[in-house]
């Protein structure tokens, strides 16, 4: 496992990302070709930097990469990404101005992570709870048949974000890329085909509908 992990780590180096992670990114979009020229991205939780990278090569200068993180971000970008360092759920006025400017978006990705407690059933509820604020972005940033892409840790209550992307994508996959490391709980969701936030029912919540959508 260790040779595992230190060919991403080195390759990484080698070729000047600041974290493995993007290879992670580089897989998906190899399987689902969510980038194109030109496109305007947002990436939720950038720190360090390295989706950000990876994202603004496949859109080339003409794109736009918006990012944000509650963590500085030390990387040099290239001048079609724009980094703020910000708190997603508490999102200041000049982050939610960038915005608004640059939507709609093509693409929403989340590489966000909670601040693991060693407790895997607290780190999984907040890890939930950060796909749930990054779908409600999305909702109200993504361009109609828009690209979602979340990283969850897993658990019981998957089905919550996997039932809520399914009532907004027209295709929702699982998909664990070979540059994660084995033994990691992480898994990535994707969605392809945004279709807009769905009204709920009448006098039914959207935890109600996600029960509703699991599997007998």
């Amino acid at each position: 496992m260790k040779e595992y992990r230190d060919h991403y780590f080195l390759k990484a180096k080698r070729e000047h990302y600041p974290a493995r992670s993007v290879y992670k990114l580089k897989e998906i979009d190899g399987r689902f070709h969510i980038f194109a020229r030109g496109m305007t991205v947002l990436d939720l939780g950038a720190s360090p930097g390295s989706w950000s990278l990876g994202a603004a090569e496949r859109v080339g200068p003409r794109g736009k990469v918006l990012a944000c993180d509650l963590k500085p971000a030390e990387t040099v970008f290239p001048e079609q990404v724009v980094f703020y360092q910000e708190d997603v759920f508490a999102r200041s006025e000049a982050f939610e101005a960038a915005l608004n400017a640059h939507a709609p978006f093509h693409v929403v990705m989340s590489d966000m992570a909670p601040q693991t407690t060693g407790t895997r059933f607290t780190d999984q509820a907040r890890s939930l709870e950060l796909c749930l604020e990054a779908l409600a972005v999305a909702d109200r940033y993504l361009i109609r048949g828009g690209s979602f892409v979340v990283k969850i840790f897993m658990g019981p209550d998957i089905m919550e974000l996997v039932g809520a992307m399914r009532r907004r994508f027209r295709r929702v996959t699982s998909f664990k890329p070979k540059s994660s490391r084995a033994e990691s709980k992480e898994t990535f969701y994707v969605g392809l085909g945004f279709t807009g936030h769905p009204p709920p029912a009448s006098g039914v919540t959207e935890e109600q509908q996600a029960h509703a959508a699991q599997p007998a």
